[in-house]
């Protein structure tokens, strides 16, 4: 396991990694995860340079190829943890965690420079759950969704990063109906490749996880991953099912019924305009 820093005091400003898949696809996600952290009274910056992790290339065997892209997350973030803009790097997602928190040290371990940098933000890089309640010790505001929920854990977070305790426990002390998933840590059947070289497989390890989900009677299934997510969601909702698949941040983010009787989710604001509130990562690389 990767050594963490012990903050003397919760840090106070941190940097988001936002990953691929939530900038391009869910930013909902991306502005969930921001709220909990501001809600915490910590700073976020959202440095525009950040690009892939590498992760795909990594995982499909290209290791030569991720290397530029290893160096890239070190030139990215390392200069706001050593300036102190950031204290800490913080993501949505235990998958890129786990690549930027222990396979980057893989990949950089021939280049002496980079690797004694990609360390110590290793010590510093967490997933957002993690971040929560070990570092924060954070009492989250109270969620409301209708109907029940379900909580499944991803694999990277669970085997690789050995969180389970965290993302369940904020689950529990949300005020969300939480029900008990038979199979909760089981494979989802995504992994990455895996999907598309092993559909079959895949298809059916997620029927599986649908069953689970089916015979607790959940009507929402949150989880810490949105690749999770979008192999679950999207045999849900091909097969019709009234459930849906949903990232925890958004899950925990999820506030009081609005007049109309609609849940106040960041999936249904629309992205605040810049004018709205002057947010930190606008300053980042123009001083």
């Amino acid at each position: 396991m990767q050594h963490k820093k012990q903050f003397e005091q919760p840090p106070r400003r941190v940097a988001l990694f936002v990953t691929c898949m939530v900038d391009m696809i869910y930013p909902q996600v991306g502005r969930a995860a921001v709220q909990l952290l501001e809600e915490q009274g910590v700073e976020v910056i959202f440095p525009e340079d950040q690009t892939c992790c590498g992760q795909p290339a990594f995982n499909s065997g290209y290791h030569d190829e991720a290397v530029p892209l290893a160096r890239h997350f070190v030139d990215v973030f390392h200069p706001l943890i050593a300036s102190g803009q950031a204290e800490a790097i913080v993501l949505p997602s235990g998958s890129c965690a786990t690549m930027t928190s222990h396979f980057h040290l893989e990949l950089l371990e021939n280049d002496p420079a980079y690797l004694k940098r990609s360390k110590e933000l290793a010590a510093v890089t967490f997933e957002l759950t993690e971040f929560l309640v070990d570092v924060l010790e954070a009492q989250v505001p109270e969620a409301h969704l209708p109907g029940k929920v379900a909580y499944h854990a991803c694999c990277h977070l669970l085997r690789e990063l050995r969180i389970d305790e965290q993302p369940r426990s904020l689950l529990a002390e949300s005020g969300l109906d939480m029900v008990d998933m038979t199979g909760s840590d089981e494979c989802c059947g995504f992994g990455g490749l895996f999907a598309v070289k092993n559909e079959p497989i895949s298809v059916a390890m997620g029927n599986a996880k649908l069953t689970s989900i089916e015979a607790c009677g959940a009507d929402h299934v949150v989880m810490c991953d949105v690749s999770c997510m979008t192999h679950l969601q999207g045999l849900l909702q091909r097969q019709d099912r009234r459930c849906r698949a949903m990232h925890i941040a958004e899950a925990l983010a999820s506030r009081h019924p609005k007049a109309d009787g609609e849940f106040n989710t960041p999936a249904q604001s629309k992205a605040p305009d810049v004018g709205d509130r002057p947010r930190r990562w606008q300053d980042v690389g123009t001083n």
